[in-house]
């Protein structure tokens, strides 16, 4: 029994959004959001079948499948809050919603991938060092950009708000894994920080890495490492979801709890401490979402 009830909350997650949360369960999603009047408007719908899917059960292979899909799932939640800041004129859909998400895509892979390997390269060639030694720099720099870059964007006022609807739904995910009822006071007592956090994972795959790229060895030349670094985030994504999936499982151990405190740490850039107003939005997601999930089952 306890262990289907493991199974079941492994499944829920979320995401922060422009002035609400996302809540994902096991068969649909729902938005939470205040509009520029103050009211809070919600969005529900069913998730793809992929999500019932054989490839979704199978281990390592369900991690690429699923983080894809929250990809564009958390694509659409952010373009649906925006949307619901802006008039009608200012909406971003169609062919253009699909051309920012390509961008978007391909900037992150240069400047966390492509970037920190071509460091990797020149100093290996120009410093004489080992491929070894380079592939921990290309490492260091690729972590240094994803810490750097949560730092600085956390100065702007709204991805402050952003990270505080992020503490929200920490809060209100880790209130109801723990049995409490979901009001504001309650959910503000709760932690800001969650074992299964996307920046958990981002942490992870940065780490992984260095491990994965460092087993390559030498390679002949700059494209084929920039080739390799490509190839290889599947494989590294993969390994990194079962990752986090299995110390999620675990957190009664002691050396889980070490081995997800780097994850965790990581979190106090990207969560601030939400206002009750938040948590309203969050526990309102929560619960549109688990509503939605009834009236499906």
């Amino acid at each position: 029994m306890v262990k289907n009830m493991e199974d079941k909350l492994i499944t829920y997650g979320g995401q922060a959004v422009i002035e609400g949360v996302m809540m994902r369960g096991r068969t649909s999603l729902a938005i939470a959001m205040r509009d520029p009047s103050g009211k809070i408007v919600t969005h529900t719908e069913e998730l793809g079948g992929i999500y019932k899917s054989r490839l979704a059960k199978i281990p390592f292979l369900r991690g690429l499948v699923l983080l894809w899909d929250s990809l564009g799932l958390g694509m659409k939640a952010l373009t649906i809050s925006a949307n619901t800041q802006t008039g009608e004129d200012e909406k971003i859909e169609g062919p253009m919603l699909y051309l920012t998400l390509g961008i978007t895509i391909l900037v992150a892979l240069g400047v966390f991938f492509l970037v920190p390997a071509g460091v990797g390269y020149l100093a290996e060639h120009f410093l004489n060092i080992s491929s070894w030694l380079s592939n921990l720099i290309e490492g260091i720099v690729r972590l240094l950009f994803l810490i750097g870059y949560i730092w600085a964007v956390g100065f702007m006022p709204d991805i402050q708000r952003v990270f505080g609807y992020h503490g929200a739904e920490h809060k209100t995910i880790n209130a109801f894994e723990s049995g409490a009822e979901l009001t504001p006071e309650n959910v503000s007592t709760y932690s800001v920080q969650h074992a299964r956090c996307g920046t958990a994972f981002l942490l992870t795959l940065a780490l992984l890495s260095i491990l994965v790229f460092t087993l390559l060895g030498p390679l002949p030349s700059l494209w084929w490492r920039l080739v390799s670094r490509i190839l290889l985030i599947p494989v590294i994504a993969g390994i990194s979801y079962e990752y986090i999936r299995w110390t999620a499982k675990h957190l009664e151990s002691a050396i889980v709890r070490v081995l997800i405190k780097p994850n965790l740490a990581l979190q106090a850039l990207t969560t601030r401490e939400p206002d009750l107003q938040m948590l309203e939005v969050a526990i309102t997601a929560f619960r549109t979402m688990r509503e939605a999930e009834k009236q499906s089952d």
